[in-house]
């Protein structure tokens, strides 16, 4: 392994290990979304060459296993509806992506990708909605009288 190399693996797990768990969520959506886009890249046309379709498995089962993981995260107990439709949403991910790996259709991993996106697009705007909400300024009461 090359210093670079080392370097890159190094930032990234220091990267993960820091982030904020809004943040996690991204990042696992931006690794599903990329997974998600190198299979469908490797089906042009709805064709797949035979060299490819090892490859293109393993990047769906890379997408599925990020969606398991997303499942993971969600906490039924404090969700409630949000954590529920989450759930079914995810679950029908799966159920595409399988159907995608098994049929090696470009399809459904089409339309995931899209939901996706939408959703990913969400978490980044309520992730970036908290962070300036925490930083804001906010004025502190004294019983100091400074304005003279």
């Amino acid at each position: 392994m090359s210093y670079n190399s080392q370097a890159l693996t190094a930032y990234k797990e220091t990267r993960v290990k820091t982030a904020s768990p809004g943040s996690l969520i991204i990042m696992l959506y931006d690794e599903g979304i990329k997974n998600i886009t190198l299979a469908i890249e490797g089906m042009p046309d709805g064709k797949i060459e035979a060299e490819n379709i090892e490859r293109i498995h393993q990047y769906i089962l890379k997408a599925q296993d990020v969606i398991t993981e997303l499942m993971a995260s969600l906490n039924m107990d404090e969700g409630g509806e949000i954590a529920e439709n989450l759930l079914s949403l995810y679950s029908f991910f799966n159920q595409q992506l399988f159907q995608a790996n098994m049929q090696k259709d470009p399809q459904p991993l089409i339309t995931v990708r899209s939901m996706m996106e939408e959703l990913r697009e969400a978490w980044h705007h309520v992730v970036n909605s908290t962070a300036a909400a925490a930083t804001e300024i906010k004025p502190v009461a004294s019983g100091v009288n400074i304005a003279g």
